[in-house]
């Protein structure tokens, strides 16, 4: 049966259309193995570099060394063959005295002898007075040759297979670093970035996070420790940066091999703090917060309300004053002047002896104080978008999670009218607090 030319013309239509759509996929497929070729050329081209950089370096410093250890032997022969021929010097000169002595006396007594006796009578008589005052039974001690250092250099060609074994381990190659980034989460002005561990056999001490702007050649340490996860700060919004990570094995000094470099990027506009407020000092980056000496007090707002729902807000607390119990770390739905605390209507806040407030109500669940080093994170999702039938006021109602040294409590929070963001607020009424915010 023939199809209908309509319909013949629209299965048409759709089978090139699922031809290109094919020819797409399989094109993106020969992108991925082209890339997939260029990081093993690119690679081991690198790893090649690396090997005959290293081991060059290397036959540099053991010649290096060698040399210094022949110039140290040597010196030494130089001095044990100084101070042991002084002493045969001194011998040596002090025969050779005595033979020139010995034949001048042996001269002259030839002489006075020849001459007989009578006239040169004189003549002996002084001669053996003279030889009577020389000591010629007296011989200086010449050293044995046992007694005589003999030098000698004492060689251990056992070093060759030390050190020939010791160099047929060193260095591996590895076709996959042991570690590898999994996850990239952009926050304002900062990217999160997750770690794993892919090889079973590597036992992980330490890891150390690198990053770099890609338009950068130089990468930086952002951190080193045992934890699988670190968010960068500083991050620039809409710019690609480069992170890469790497491991050092337990109880070993050098590093692993790099992760493939993994971009990433924030969207996310930074969180800052107002600035120009009489009572609080600000970072060049406005981003954290220091409670200066001047008496005026309040709360100090974000510049904008750049928290929304479903985010992660986190305050980190640098350093710590004299807790107050009107202290306040939080979100609000609006900037409202003439408060010193957000300990109101429209606002939830954790105070810093751990208290936490609801609408300006006290609620009976309490978190730990906030000391120094304290992270207090605050999620926010929306639960209601229209408006309540209860009695207590509320048209939105927003579900919280405030989280701190590792304890959390979860409410609902009513609002009178709707927020698609928010702003976040502290206030301390003594000096020495600071707060980054992130």
């Amino acid at each position: 049966m023939e199809l209908e030319p309509e319909l013949l013309l629209q299965e048409a239509r759709e089978s090139v259309e699922a031809a290109q759509s094919y020819r797409r996929e399989l094109s993106q497929r020969l992108q991925g193995l082209r890339e997939a070729r260029r990081q093993i050329k690119e690679s081991a081209s690198q790893t090649r570099d690396v090997l005959k950089q290293h081991f060059n370096d290397l036959k540099g410093t053991l010649a290096k060394l060698l040399d210094e250890r022949l110039v140290t032997l040597l010196q030494e022969v130089d001095t044990i063959e100084q101070e042991t021929i002084k002493p045969l010097d001194d011998c040596q000169k002090l025969i050779e005295h005595g033979v020139n002595t010995a034949e001048d006396l042996a001269q002259e007594g030839e002489l006075a002898i020849r001459g007989g006796v009578g006239e040169q009578n004189e003549k002996l008589w002084s001669f053996t007075k003279k030889a009577s005052h020389i000591q010629l039974d007296s011989l200086p001690e010449v050293p044995l040759l046992v007694d005589v250092p003999c030098l000698s250099a004492q060689l251990d060609d056992s070093i060759l297979n030390i050190v020939k074994d010791h160099i047929f381990k060193h260095g591996t190659v590895a076709s996959r670093p042991p570690v590898q980034i999994e996850e990239l989460i952009e926050k304002p002005g900062g990217i999160i970035v997750r770690w794993c561990k892919v090889d079973d056999d590597f036992t992980a001490q330490d890891y150390r996070l690198q990053f770099r702007k890609c338009t950068s050649n130089h990468f930086e340490d952002v951190y080193v420790g045992s934890e699988t996860e670190f968010i960068v700060l500083h991050i620039d919004p809409n710019v690609d940066y480069q992170f890469r990570v790497c491991a050092r094995g337990d109880g070993r000094q050098e590093w692993s091999p790099w992760s493939v470099p993994q971009i990433g990027h924030s969207t996310l506009v930074p969180h800052e703090w107002t600035a120009g407020f009489e009572g609080y000092s600000l970072s060049s980056r406005r981003n954290i917060a220091l409670r200066n000496d001047a008496e005026s007090s309040g709360v100090l707002y974000s510049s904008a309300p750049t928290y929304f729902c479903g985010q992660t807000l986190t305050f980190r607390v640098e350093t710590v004053g004299q807790p107050d119990r009107r202290d306040s770390i939080g979100v609000c739905a609006e900037k409202q002047n003439g408060y010193d605390s957000l300990q109101r209507d429209q606002a939830v806040c954790i105070s810093t002896n751990g208290a936490v407030f609801v609408n300006g109500k006290e609620m009976t669940n309490q978190l730990p104080a906030v000391t120094s080093g304290s992270t207090v994170t605050f999620d926010i999702e929306a639960v209601t978008l229209g408006s309540t039938n209860n009695n207590e006021g509320g048209n939105f109602k927003l579900r919280v999670t405030i989280s701190s040294n590792n304890r959390e409590v979860v409410f609902d929070w009513l609002l009178d009218q709707s927020c698609g963001s928010l702003y976040f607020g502290c206030s301390f009424f003594y000096p020495g607090w600071k707060v980054l915010v992130f």
